[in-house]
C-alpha cells in the first residue's frame, strides 16, 4: 500500500471500530437516510461462505469480463491497498472518492462499524455511477446479520466452502449454527450455487435449503475429476481441461470449478473459458512471487498462502507434500484464527519454520506465542522479529522453498514490501 492510503485507512481503524458487531439495523438506517440507494443496484451476486470467497469471486470477473461484460467488485479484506475492495466497471476506486462517500455517509451521524462504512461507500459508488453492471459482492461474517445482505431477489448466491471458523460468533458452536447462518437466510428468489463441502456439510446445507424455493444448483451436477495426472471441470454436457501455470492446489481449483459453472450458466461460451483459464492469478492464494524480497535469494522460491483456517492449511499442506526440495516456513497468525489447529497440518513438511508478527496488526498473535505454539507441536522453530529477518536465516544457496503462510493480513504485508 502506497503511503497516503495506509495513513488514511489507519486513520479509518481509529475512527471506526473493527471490532464486530453483527447487527443490519445500523446499516439499514443509514441507507434509509441516504433514500435506500442499494434498492438502485441490479445484478447482485452474494458469494457466502468459510474459504475460496475471493477466489471464486476473482474467476467470475475474469470470466465476465472477458465476455465483455462490465462489473463492479467489492471485496473483504484488502491486501495492502483499500482502494483494492472496490472495483468499479473498469478500474479501482479513487481516494478521493472513498473520501467523499464516507462524508456523504457521515452526514447521517448514525454510526456505524469499519465494514459497515466500506459497503455504505461501495453502495453509493455504484449507485451514483454504474447501477446495471453486474456486482460481485463477497460477504464478510456469516451473513445473517451481515452488511452485505442487502438484497431480496440477487441474480444468484453463491456458497462456497463452510467450514468450522468463526465459532466464536454463533451459539451454539456447532457447524450446524454456522451453515444456519450463512444458508437460512438467503434469498428465496434467486438461483443458488452450493460448492464442494464435506459430506456432514453438505447433508447440513441441504436440509437447511428444504425450505427454500429458490433453484438449488449442487456440486455433483459438475466436479473436478482427475485422469492421467490431468485436472478436469465436468457437467453432463462439458469435459473442460483445467491447465494454468499460477493455480496450484485443489482447494483452488474446486473454486475454479464452481465459477466456471456459474459462467455457463451465464451464457459465457466454453471456448472463452477455456481461453481464459491461464490468465487467471489468485493473488495472496498459493502464490510464488518475485521482487525485492526474492532479489538476493539464490535457488530459492518464495510462495506465499494466506491461509487461516484448519481447512486451508491442510489444503496448502496437501500441495507442500509434492515437493522432494527443503521447505522452510515463516508463520504469522491472528488470535481468533486457533494457530494450534493449523500449524499441525504441517507436519513433517517444514525444515524449520520462524514465527514473526504481523505489522500493524492489532489482532495478531505474538511471535513468541507462535514459537511456543510451534515447539509444542515438535516443529525446529526460531522466533524472528520480521519477515526480512526470517528470510536472511533461510538465505543459504542451497535449493529451497520458503512459505510465508497463516493469514492474509501477513500475506498482504509481503506483497507490499516484496
Amino acid at each position: 500500500m502506497s503511503k497516503i492510503p495506509k495513513l488514511f485507512y489507519q486513520k479509518l481503524q481509529k475512527q471506526y471500530s473493527r471490532r464486530i458487531n453483527l447487527d443490519l439495523n445500523r446499516i439499514q438506517k443509514v441507507l434509509e437516510k441516504l433514500g435506500n440507494p442499494q434498492n438502485k443496484i441490479n445484478n447482485v451476486i452474494n458469494i457466502i461462505g468459510s474459504d475460496g470467497k475471493n477466489s471464486v469471486l476473482t474467476c467470475l470477473k475474469y470470466f465476465f469480463e472477458a465476455n465483455n461484460q462490465k462489473l463492479n467488485t467489492f471485496t473483504s479484506p484488502h491486501l495492502y491497498d483499500l482502494r483494492q475492495r472496490f472495483w468499479l466497471k473498469n478500474r479501482f476506486i479513487s481516494l478521493k472518492e472513498i473520501k467523499k462517500y464516507k462524508k456523504i455517509v457521515e452526514k447521517t451521524k448514525l454510526k456505524l462499524t469499519l465494514f459497515e462504512l466500506l459497503t455504505c461507500i461501495y453502495i453509493l459508488a455504484v449507485s451514483r455511477t454504474d447501477i446495471n453492471s453486474i456486482n460481485l459482492i463477497e460477504a464478510g461474517l456469516l451473513f445473517a446479520k451481515d452488511s452485505t445482505n442487502l438484497w431480496s431477489a440477487p441474480l444468484a448466491q453463491v456458497i462456497t466452502n463452510i467450514n468450522y471458523q468463526h465459532q466464536e460468533w454463533v451459539y451454539p458452536k456447532t457447524i450446524n449454527e454456522i451453515c444456519r447462518q450463512k444458508v437460512g437466510y438467503l434469498s428465496h428468489n434467486t438461483k443458488i450455487y452450493v460448492g464442494k463441502q464435506k459430506q456432514k456439510t453438505k447433508k447440513i446445507i441441504k436440509n437447511i435449503l428444504k425450505k427454500n424455493p429458490s433453484e438449488i444448483i449442487d456440486y455433483g451436477s459438475w466436479k473436478i475429476i482427475s485422469k492421467k495426472n490431468k485436472k478436469y471441470y465436468k457437467d453432463k454436457e462439458n469435459l473442460i481441461i483445467l491447465s494454468s501455470k499460477h493455480i496450484h492446489s485443489d482447494g483452488l481449483w474446486e473454486n475454479v470449478g464452481l465459477a466456471i459453472k456459474i459462467a455457463l450458466d451465464f451464457g459465457i461460451k466454453v471456448k472463452l473459458i477455456k481461453k481464459t483459464i491461464p490468465k487467471i492469478k489468485f493473488e495472496g492464494r498459493v502464490q510464488f512471487i518475485k521482487g525485492k524480497l526474492t532479489k538476493n535469494l539464490k535457488n530459492t522460491k518464495i510462495l506465499i498462502d494466506g491461509c487461516h483456517s484448519e481447512e486451508s492449511s491442510r489444503n496448502l499442506a496437501k500441495y507442500l507434500r509434492k515437493y522432494k526440495l527443503p521447505i522452510y516456513g515463516i508463520w504469522g497468525s491472528l488470535k481468533n484464527k486457533d494457530p494450534k489447529k493449523l500449524i499441525k497440518n504441517f507436519k513433517g513438511i517444514f525444515k524449520k519454520i520462524a514465527t514473526v508478527n504481523i505489522p500493524e496488526e492489532p489482532n495478531a498473535e505474538n511471535s513468541n506465542n507462535l514459537y511456543k505454539i510451534a515447539s509444542k507441536f515438535e516443529f525446529n522453530a526460531i522466533d524472528s522479529k520480521n519477515v526480512k529477518s526470517a528470510l536472511s536465516k533461510f538465505s543459504d544457496k542451497k535449493k529451497k522453498i520458503i512459505v510465508i503462510f497463516g493469514s492474509l493480513y501477513l500475506a498482504g504485508h509481503v506483497l507490499s514490501i516484496n
